[in-house]
């Protein structure tokens, strides 16, 4: 096999390959010869039908599947004694197939680029300090409150905060469509957790009241009947519940999982529940800093290859996340660009620290990683299976363990200076300050 190697600019490499047509030849005759044994041919019985009759009737299709196979093979090799590293598959350029001659193709392509990583002693990260105290745990606990709401009908009009149940009929142009009425339906004024036209449109209604709004739907609105539409909404107010806290008692209690205890068990708790989710920011502050840092100080020259993968990828779950279920609707692809080649220099990064520090996976870290994963199934040891048996999902587990193992790496020569904050400034969490989700995030324990 002759080889040879020419750079086309950049990471992109083109390989031209020879294989000698004896090569060839011989193997297309010992595929033909193979097929003999077993081909069953009209006229001839099993395995005797003459090689003559079989390279008759089969020849171009083996020549055509060993031609396939030997590219195939033949880069690989050529690869691996030129000391490439492919960065992606070639694209594959024929110059000669003739039956007879040798095989010569071209394969083009991007190679990974060399990685040197910066010694990681200059690496400058902060790491915070901070405690739960008593006040955070009040703090908390009122918040779990607010995700409990207790909702008593009043008889006056409806403001912020109130809960109005009404029953609606939308109407498009004057006419109804499949799922257009609708009864008993809860809408919380100022939430947003509704359309802004309803909210607006309730406040002030009274019980026994009647209104009609209009409201307009996205475009990416999941219901097509009226993605990108306006529709009228005829409503009737059925009643107002005002809104105020659970008391703190045994019922509030078992809400959260406390069955037993009272207040000095559910505080107990929070307070555990609030210091691994401290843990779990300390130690994402930390990691993002060391991500911000290789990214930062080891740039690299990418495969444009790998880049476009990521764009792509990153185009695709941007679409999931809005709704968007149609190719011409996904988001263009510039605003990406930047994340895609930070994900792919760091994952070349990560990977290059793996492998020249020797990182294995650690097993108990491994068997934490998929605790976690299956902690929320309602059938914990029927999920922790699954994912045992699926191969793809357990190489991803073990991704994010080394890349974990790999940060501590990078941790464990980094200059480390500590900087005391409130838990409310580490997580953004505190009356007021980020919403119900993440409120809910923070607030649950006991695995409810």
């Amino acid at each position: 096999m002759q080889v040879s190697v020419s750079d086309t600019g950049g990471l992109g490499k083109r390989l031209e390959v020879a294989v000698p047509a004896t090569e060839v030849a011989s193997e297309v005759t010992e595929r033909l010869k193979r097929l003999s044994r077993t081909a069953r041919l009209k006229g001839f019985r099993p395995g005797k039908a003459p090689l003559a009759v079989i390279t008759k009737q089969f020849g171009e299709q083996v020549r055509a599947e060993v031609v396939s196979d030997l590219m195939r093979t033949s880069f690989a090799q050529a690869v691996s004694e030129q000391n490439l590293k492919p960065a992606a598959g070639p694209r594959i350029e024929p110059i000669e197939m003739s039956p007879g001659s040798d095989l010569k193709y071209a394969a083009t392509f991007e190679v990974l680029p060399e990685i040197q990583v910066r010694p990681p002693d200059g690496i400058a990260v902060e790491r915070p300090k901070v405690e739960v105290t008593e006040s955070d745990i009040d703090a908390m606990i009122e918040n779990m409150r607010a995700q409990r709401p207790v909702f008593t009908e009043v008889a006056r009009a409806a403001r912020d905060t109130d809960r109005v149940v009404i029953d609606y009929q939308a109407r498009l142009e004057g006419q109804a469509f499949e799922g257009s009425d609708a009864t008993d339906v809860s809408v919380i004024l100022g939430s947003r957790q509704s359309m802004p036209e309803l909210e607006e449109g309730l406040k002030g209604a009274s019980a026994g009241e009647q209104r009609t709004i209009t409201a307009a739907f996205p475009a990416t609105h999941p219901n097509k009947i009226l993605a990108g539409r306006s529709a009228q909404l005829h409503l009737s107010i059925k009643r107002v519940e005002e809104q105020s806290l659970p008391a703190v008692d045994e019922a509030f209690f078992r809400e959260y999982g406390v069955e037993q205890g009272g207040l000095a068990e559910m505080r107990a708790e929070v307070r555990k529940s609030m210091e691994k989710e401290l843990s779990d920011m300390v130690r994402n502050r930390l990691r993002a800093q060391v991500l911000d840092a290789l990214y930062r100080d080891n740039p690299l020259e990418l495969p444009r290859a790998m880049v476009e993968e990521q764009v792509q990828a990153l185009q695709i779950d941007a679409a999931r996340r809005l709704g968007v279920r149609e190719a011409s609707q996904i988001p263009p692809r510039d605003p990406f660009i930047e994340a895609a080649r930070r994900r792919v220099a760091l994952g070349l990064l990560m990977s290059h620290i793996v492998q020249t520090q020797g990182l294995k996976p650690d097993r108990q870290r491994l068997n934490d990683r998929l605790d976690d994963l299956v902690a929320n199934y309602p059938n914990a040891d029927e999920a922790r299976r699954a994912y045992q048996q699926n191969p793809e999902a357990l190489r991803q587990i073990e991704s994010q363990v080394l890349e974990d193992q790999a940060v501590e790496w990078v941790l464990a020569a980094a200059r480390i200076s500590e900087r005391p904050m409130s838990f409310k400034e580490l997580t953004g969490f505190g009356p007021g300050a980020q919403g119900d989700q993440q409120l809910a995030q923070h607030s649950e324990v006991s695995g409810t």
